[in-house]
């Protein structure tokens, strides 16, 4: 192994360890929070989708003003902030259990207040990697990154879907918690002097808002890029809010099968991270791009065939292949986007496309929540799967389609 390896890096083996325990609290907190909300408070379609628009509505209400916010602070102090503001507000959901006193208007003001510190925490180390490590490996970091991420997305459902099964999805909530306390531990251990934050030049924050927005919006590719993502998780903000009734009611899964099938997509995710690399070199990092969703993001319509008995298997088959075809998009998309960035945009850029592409996501989750009472929940995935299988047209056609590599000229 080449001693240029980020293997070798100090400092990013740290924030690669801090970011595997705050992965691994959002992926056991995005099963245990709907588990909770539909076994231990009953909540209907619409109160489930209410619960997905909750865990994503900062990035719609405060995206845009937060890119500005984090130029204008050290990042690595601001992600450490808002790992322990998660903690507290997720380990006060299992204290309000034991007290017999937790309701679902907490449940969604936690998972709101939650959303915020994430909008912050990933904005930041978006921000955060290219002044860490160097341009020149944004791709093997971003690989490291999203396999952490992968794995998280295997071990947290499936442990969280055991945890509740066997202790109560309240008390499994600890986890999430203390997942997030440990990621603020090794993230405050990184000793590497971070570049301070320019100085205020006096200029208004709607301005240096739209400044990002031109950057990402008059840019083609990274038009298409944005699009792209915004449409499928648009569609998976509306899946997610029906999910877990799917899998439990019309699939007919105990708790622990959810985390199983919901860990399968993690598996796809781990393969995907570690040929994301392969992918880039083989097929260039813009070309990966398009390529990669073309080609297994279809397999989304396998979830809808599942049912109850052997095709329960369906289910995790495409949330598997689907899985890895997303991370790798997610490497090669977020790699491109950092390399083609000036530093003093790193921050609103990351930040506009993470409004537009999450932002989407509690619209689509109240969405999911309606059509999930207005036609049926079977229905409701059809549909949404339909429309995942298809996001990816976007990059198919766009200039990203005519390159191989980022432009030499970026």
């Amino acid at each position: 192994m080449s001693r240029d390896s980020l293997w070798f890096h100090r400092d990013f083996r740290r924030l690669w360890a801090g970011d595997t325990a705050s992965q691994f609290g959002t992926f056991t907190g995005r099963t245990v929070l709907p588990v909770l909300a539909a076994t231990v408070l009953a909540a209907s379609p619409l109160e489930m989708g209410l619960l997905t628009a909750a865990e994503n509505a900062a990035f719609l209400l405060l995206g845009l003003p937060a890119g500005v916010w984090v130029d204008r602070m050290r990042r690595r102090n601001l992600m450490v902030r808002a790992d322990l503001m998660r903690g507290t507000l997720l380990l006060s959901l299992p204290v309000a259990w034991w007290l017999d006193v937790l309701t679902l208007p907490q449940l969604l003001v936690t998972a709101l207040l939650v959303s915020v510190c994430t909008l912050f925490f990933d904005v930041a180390y978006q921000s955060y990697l290219p002044s860490l490590v160097g341009r020149a490996r944004l791709v093997e970091g971003n690989a490291k990154l999203q396999a952490s991420q992968a794995v998280a997305n295997v071990t947290g459902p499936g442990i969280a879907g055991a945890l509740a099964q066997a202790l109560g999805a309240a008390n499994a909530v600890t986890a999430v918690g203390f997942g997030y306390v440990t990621s603020a531990a090794f993230l405050r251990r990184i000793r590497a002097d971070e570049p301070a934050p320019p100085p205020r030049d006096g200029t208004r924050l709607r301005a240096q808002v739209a400044e990002g927005l031109r950057f990402v919006f008059g840019n083609t590719t990274l038009r298409a890029i944005t699009l792209c993502t915004a449409s499928g998780n648009f569609a998976g903000g509306a899946f997610t809010a029906v999910e877990v009734l799917f899998l439990t009611r019309t699939v007919g899964l105990t708790p622990a099968g959810v985390g199983a099938v919901l860990a399968a997509g993690g598996v796809g995710g781990v393969a995907g991270a570690l040929t994301a690399g392969w992918w880039t070199r083989w097929a260039g990092q813009a070309r990966a791009v398009w390529v990669v969703p073309l080609l297994t993001w279809p397999a989304q319509l396998l979830i809808a065939l599942a049912a109850p008995g052997w095709r329960a298997v369906l289910a995790g088959a495409g949330l598997a292949v689907a899985g890895y075809g997303i991370v790798v998009y997610n490497v090669a998309q977020v790699s491109y986007r950092q390399a083609v960035c000036p530093d003093r945009l790193l921050g609103r850029m990351n930040a506009s496309v993470r409004f537009v592409v999450w932002g989407t996501l509690p619209v689509g989750g109240l969405l999911g929540g309606v059509l999930g009472e207005l036609i049926g929940v079977p229905a409701t995935v059809w549909i949404t799967c339909s429309a995942l299988s298809v996001a990816g047209l976007w990059v198919v056609f766009s200039p990203l389609r005519t390159m191989r590599d980022v432009p030499a000229a970026l």
